[in-house]
């Protein structure tokens, strides 16, 4: 549904920023702890962009409406920054008026139910693989219809199988770790896999609206970062799974670690959707060859490696996209002005 999908997008886009990719200061970590911290963090955001580009090439092709992908047109860029702002400051709002504990509550009920639907999802296609071949794989189908004859209108038409139900049921039990214990690795299975639903089934309609919602959200990470503290406090504040954390005491503490370095989803899934829709470009035109994929994902790693970088120098929290915009737009378009392709790749 389109209400829920928006949803996510506003959560994805409210955590665009980097509420998360600072660490905490009290903690003193050791070099080693430090470099594990950031080095599984570029790895785990690097995954959902690399896989979920390759599956928003096959899903923009299926004809299955549970896997259509959710086109954002310029208008839809151009109030992102705006509904993500409205969103952050009415969080931040809500957690100095109310109780931290009761808020967070309901959205860890919230973020169970789509955590669940959004792992299950991530994990069908390895699902053919693990499974015995002779295992009976029903097909099932959830039919909602409102009204009767010529006027009955489908609200919802979702087909699945035996193999969705076992993934259900998985989903289900890192579901309920996640409710019960918060434990860092639940919050990592889910955040990956709503950074690679993201990344695979919200598609930009092309390169211009690309360049306009990067180019927002470029000056709306800046101005929720350094202009105020609402970001981090709403990121430290916020229990949830809509950022990627590692522990920096992993060596020391083992699974019980405790001190953290976070990355919110959006500074994966933002410039995730971008470096997808650049492979795409590259299937249309043909050639067999992946420049623009493969640019603007160097890039991406580049412009990380530089926010942690500067993060770590400053000891203070950075808005990624502030390094990440001009790294995934910039390389990419120099390529395609060295190429002669500027005009075809904007069209």
């Amino acid at each position: 549904p389109d209400e829920v999908t928006s949803s996510v997008r506003a959560v994805n886009n409210l955590n665009a920023t980097d509420a998360g990719n600072a660490s905490a200061a009290r903690f003193v970590a050791t070099p080693e702890g430090t470099a594990l911290a950031y080095g599984s963090l570029v790895l785990m955001a690097l995954l959902p962009i690399f896989f979920g580009a390759l599956r928003s090439v096959s899903s923009s092709k299926s004809k299955n409406s549970s896997d259509m992908p959710e086109t954002i047109t310029s208008r839809d860029a151009a109030r992102f920054p705006i509904i993500a702002s409205c969103t952050l400051f009415g969080l931040y709002l809500f957690f100095k008026i109310f109780s931290q504990e009761y808020i967070n509550l309901l959205l860890s009920m919230y973020f169970f139910v789509l955590g669940i639907l959004a792992l299950s999802h991530t994990m069908s296609p390895f699902m053919n693989r693990v499974l015995p071949a002779n295992l009976p794989n029903k097909q099932y189908q959830l039919l909602f219809t409102q009204g009767s004859g010529e006027s009955k209108e489908e609200i919802v038409n979702y087909e699945f199988d035996t193999k969705d139900l076992i993934c259900l049921g998985i989903s289900s039990v890192v579901g309920v770790w996640y409710v019960i214990k918060k434990h860092w690795v639940a919050n990592n299975l889910f955040g990956l896999a709503f950074a690679l639903n993201g990344v695979e089934l919200l598609h930009l309609n092309n390169v211009s609206t690309g360049c306009i919602l990067l180019g927002g959200l470029f000056v709306y990470d800046v101005f929720w970062v350094f202009g105020t503290n609402v970001m981090v406090t709403v990121a430290k504040s916020f229990e949830a799974p809509i950022k990627l954390v590692f522990p920096q005491d992993l060596l020391e503490r083992g699974l019980s670690a405790s001190n953290f370095a976070m990355l919110g989803l959006g500074d994966i899934v933002i410039p995730g959707i971008f470096i997808a829709l650049l492979l795409r470009f590259d299937v249309s035109l043909k050639k067999n060859t992946r420049t623009y994929f493969y640019t603007s994902f160097l890039a991406y790693i580049f412009g990380l490696g530089l926010t942690i970088f500067v993060m770590h120098t400053f000891k203070h929290a950075q808005p990624a996209l502030l390094y990440l915009v001009p790294a995934c737009v910039g390389f990419p378009v120099v390529v395609a002005l060295v190429k002669g392709e500027l005009t075809e790749m904007f069209r």
